[in-house]
């Protein structure tokens, strides 16, 4: 069966931010919109159809990331149970960060963010300061719930984020081999859920 338009539009889309990543990841921000075009087996006016500059094309990418991470915050049933949500959560965090692209695009704004720090800015933005504020809003709705007493969303999503991924970040940005097997990821995912729910019960 053929194809309609919006199914090719989100193959094309999906093929564009799945080169962007590699070519990115390998080349920096200075990478050709050319090569990723190639990469993607679309024409260079097709890609900027898509995204009219490079900072929309990583945007796009951010934008792709935070939508997977948090995805366990808005599945069937996540808030009539928000520890199994946040379990979820925490393990689709760590699964980002272990993957072998996982923070290749965000270590290159790092590197490039002293001369586009305009980039740098919105990439924040669309990426792990979207990904907090829809956690901070998954909370503050379990706490209007009665589920949670959370009295600063914002604050305690710092603190479950920080508490998931401790040195999975810092290890994955110098491109260090994970210290951690799936199986541990797993069990810190589900102790950090514990640990939340315990401290911010009702």
């Amino acid at each position: 069966m053929p194809r309609i338009a919006g199914q090719i539009d989100v193959a094309k889309t999906e093929a564009i931010l799945d080169a962007a990543v590699e070519v990115i990841g390998q080349r920096g921000l200075s990478a050709p919109m050319e090569e990723i075009a190639r990469r993607a087996g679309v024409s260079k006016q097709t890609v900027y159809n898509h995204y009219g500059s490079k900072a929309e094309l990583v945007k796009a990418l951010m934008a792709r990331r935070v939508a997977r991470i948090t995805a366990p915050l808005r599945e069937p049933g996540a808030v009539d149970n928000p520890r199994e949500a946040l379990e979820a959560f925490a393990r689709s965090m760590l699964e980002t960060v272990t993957t072998t692209n996982g923070y290749s695009v965000l270590r290159v704004i790092i590197q490039g963010a002293g001369e586009m720090p305009d980039v740098a800015s919105e990439v924040f933005e669309a990426g792990p300061r979207q990904a907090r504020r829809q956690l901070a809003a998954f909370l503050a709705t379990e706490t209007q719930l009665g589920r949670l007493a959370v009295d600063d969303a914002e604050q305690a999503a710092e603190f479950f984020a920080g508490m998931v991924m401790g040195h999975s970040q810092l290890r994955a940005l110098l491109r260090l081999p994970s210290d951690r097997t799936p199986a541990e990821f797993d069990a810190q995912a589900a102790a950090a859920a514990d640990r939340f729910m315990r401290a911010y019960a009702p």
